[in-house]
C-alpha cells in the first residue's frame, strides 16, 4: 500500500519528463538496506520516478556528485548508502521521506554533516541530504532568522552580525545549525542567551508520514517541545525560526596557554572562580598538545559584555599562573567561533566521548591531569563551559534534561591515518574513563552512540523520556527516523493525524 501511494504521485511526473518505462523496468533492481536492517531490492522504475520528482539530484553509486555528497565531517565513517537524496527544498524532502516511507528504507538525515557519531551517513539506505538547502533570512527589526536546514554556523552568525545581533550557536563554525539546535546547542553565548533550541521560536518539519507540519509555541506544541533537545527522532527540519539578541560585532576573547606543569593549580582556580562567574563570562579548560609537542592547558574565553568589563573579569584567570602566551584580545565574534575550525577540520578521523559533571573536584582533576601525559598527542580533554542561563530553564520546559550541568567534558583524539585508527580508539576510550565516573548524562550531539546502550540512551533523556516516547509515536511511530540517540516510541499511541 505505501509503495503504491508513492508511486501514484510519481506517474505525472514520468509522464512529463518522457521516461522511457520499460528499460527502466528491465534494469536491474538496485540492492539496499530496510529500516531493520534487512537486504532488500528497490526497483529501478521507483527510482527513476523519484528521481523524476526532484527539484533537487538523486545520486547513486555510478552518477558524479556522490562521493561529495556522501562525505561528513567525521572522516572515520565511510559509510556508502545506496541513494542520496540532495533536497533543493521542503518538498523534495517530503518526496524523500514519502519514498522511504514506501520502501521501509533505512534513513539517514544529513544537515551540515557534522554528526560526530556519524548517523548523518547510513549503508545502504537512503540519505536525506539538506546540504543545498542554506538560505538565510535576517528580520533586524523583529530580531527574527529564518534559516534553512543545510547552514553552517559561520554562515549564520555572519549574516546576523551584519546587523548587530547574533544566537547562541556551537563554536566551530562549520558545524550545522540543524543537529545542532536539535540536541540542544551550547556556544560561547549560551551562559548569556541559553542554548540554540533555547531560542528557537518555530520550525517546519517534514514527519515520517511525508507530512509537513509547523512547530511553535501555539502550533503542534509537543512536538515544538520534543524538537528542543530531542535530536531528529521525530522528523527532518526543513525551516527554523531562531530569536535574535544584540551582540556587538568585536567581543574580549582569545586562548590563556599555561605549561601542563601548572595544570592542577590552573584547572582548581579556574574551575572555583567560573562557577560564580557572571553569564557574559565563557571559559573552557582544555588539555591539549601543541604542535611542537608541548603539553598545555589552555582557557579558552569569549566575553559577552562590554570589552572594560571583560578586562576586568578575566584578569583572575591570567593571574592563575604563569601564561606562555596571553591571547586575549578584542576579537571579531566571529574569528573567534572559527578559532577551532583548523585542528577539527572536514575529512579528519575522530574518536568523541563526552558526559556532562557539576563540579571539578580534585578527584577528577587527579584523574584527568595523572593520565593525559600517557595519551598520545592527538588526544583533547575539553571542559566546555555551561552553566548561566541554560541553567534556569526548567528541565522539563523542553526536551533538553541536564540544565543543571555546569560543564560538558569532551574527550576526543584527532588524527588523520586510517592505520592509526585502532591506538586512537583506544586511546579516547582511556580518556573518557578517566571522566566517567564523575559523568550524570552526556550531550546527545556528542554522543557516541556505538557504545551506548539504548537503556543508556533511554536514562539520558531523564523525566522527560515518557513524554518524548508518546509524542515519537505520535509523529514517528514505526521509528524510521531511528540513526540517532533513539527515542521508542510509546506503545498504544494514536499517530498524529493530517
Amino acid at each position: 500500500m505505501r509503495r503504491r501511494t508513492f508511486l501514484g504521485g510519481a506517474v505525472a511526473a514520468l509522464t512529463v519528463q518522457a521516461i522511457p518505462w520499460r528499460r527502466l523496468h528491465a534494469a536491474q533492481a538496485m540492492p539496499a538496506v530496510s529500516r531493520s536492517g534487512e537486504a532488500i531490492l528497490l526497483p529501478a522504475g521507483d527510482i527513476e520516478a523519484l528521481r523524476a520528482q526532484l527539484r533537487g539530484a538523486l545520486y547513486l553509486a555510478s552518477d558524479t556528485g556522490y562521493e561529495a555528497a556522501r562525505r561528513i565531517w567525521n572522516g572515520a565513517f565511510d559509510r556508502h548508502p545506496a541513494l542520496i537524496a540532495h533536497c533543493a527544498g521542503a518538498a523534495d524532502v517530503t518526496r524523500a521521506v514519502a519514498f522511504a516511507d514506501a520502501h521501509d528504507l533505512l534513513v539517514s538525515v544529513r544537515g551540515g554533516g557534522h554528526s560526530i557519531s556519524g548517523q548523518s551517513v547510513c549503508e545502504g539506505g537512503l540519505m536525506i541530504s539538506l546540504a543545498g538547502m542554506r538560505g538565510i533570512r535576517i528580520d533586524p527589526q523583529a530580531r527574527i532568522a529564518r534559516v534553512e536546514p543545510g547552514v553552517l554556523l559561520g554562515e549564520f552568525d555572519r549574516e546576523a552580525q551584519a546587523f548587530g545581533l547574533v544566537t547562541p550557536a556551537g563554536t566551530v563554525s562549520h558545524t550545522g545549525v540543524a543537529g545542532l539546535t536539535l540536541g540542544g546547542g551550547f556556544g560561547r553565548l549560551a551562559r548569556k542567551f541559553g542554548l540554540s533550541c533555547d531560542n528557537l521560536l518555530s520550525a517546519d518539519v517534514v514527519t515520517a508520514g511525508a507530512r509537513l507540519v509547523r512547530a511553535s509555541a501555539t502550533e503542534n506544541p509537543d512536538l515544538y517541545w520534543a524538537l528542543r533537545g530531542g535530536g531528529g527522532n521525530f522528523g527532518v527540519v526543513t525551516s527554523f525560526e531562531f530569536r535574535l539578541h544584540p551582540s556587538p560585532p568585536i567581543l574580549l576573547g582569545g586562548p590563556l596557554i599555561f605549561p601542563f606543569a601548572e595544570a592542577r593549580d590552573v584547572l582548581r582556580g579556574y574551575a572555583d572562580y567560573v562557577q560564580s562567574a557572571g553569564d557574559d563570562l565563557y571559559a573552557d579548560a582544555i588539555l591539549t598538545t601543541l604542535p611542537d609537542g608541548q603539553r598545555v592547558i589552555v582557557l579558552d574565553t569569549c566575553y559577552g559584555g562590554s570589552i572594560a568589563a571583560g578586562e576586568k573579569a578575566f584578569a583572575p584567570l591570567r593571574k592563575l599562573g604563569r601564561p606562555m602566551r596571553d591571547g586575549i584580545a578584542p576579537t571579531p565574534y566571529v574569528v573567534l567561533q572559527a578559532s577551532a575550525d583548523q585542528t577539527l577540520a572536514r575529512g579528519r578521523r575522530y574518536y568523541v566521548k563526552a558526559g556532562f559533571i557539576r563540579d571539578i573536584d580534585a578527584g577528577l582533576r587527579d584523574s584527568v591531569i595523572g593520565q593525559f601525559p600517557s595519551l598520545p598527542p592527538t588526544a583533547i580533554v575539553n571542559f566546555a563551559d555551561a552553566g548561566g542561563a541554560i541553567g534556569r530553564v526548567p528541565p522539563t520546559a523542553t526536551a533538553f534534561w541536564h540544565r543543571e550541568a555546569r560543564w560538558n567534558v569532551v574527550c576526543s583524539t584527532v588524527w588523520d591515518d586510517r592505520a592509526d585508527d585502532e591506538e586512537n580508539i583506544a586511546a579516547g576510550r582511556r580518556s573518557y574513563a578517566a571522566v566517567e565516573p564523575w559523568a550524570r548524562g552526556f550531550y546527545v550531539n556528542d554522543a557516541n552512540l556505538a557504545e551506548q546502550s539504548q537503556a543508556v540512551v533511554d536514562r539520558n533523556y531523564g523525566g522527560n523520556l515518557a513524554r518524548l516516547a508518546q509524542v515519537k509515536a505520535q509523529y514517528d511511530p514505526r521509528n524510521l527516523f531511528h540513526l540517532n540517540a533513539n527515542v521508542v516510541p510509546a506503545a498504544g499511541i494514536e499517530p498524529a493525524t493530517p
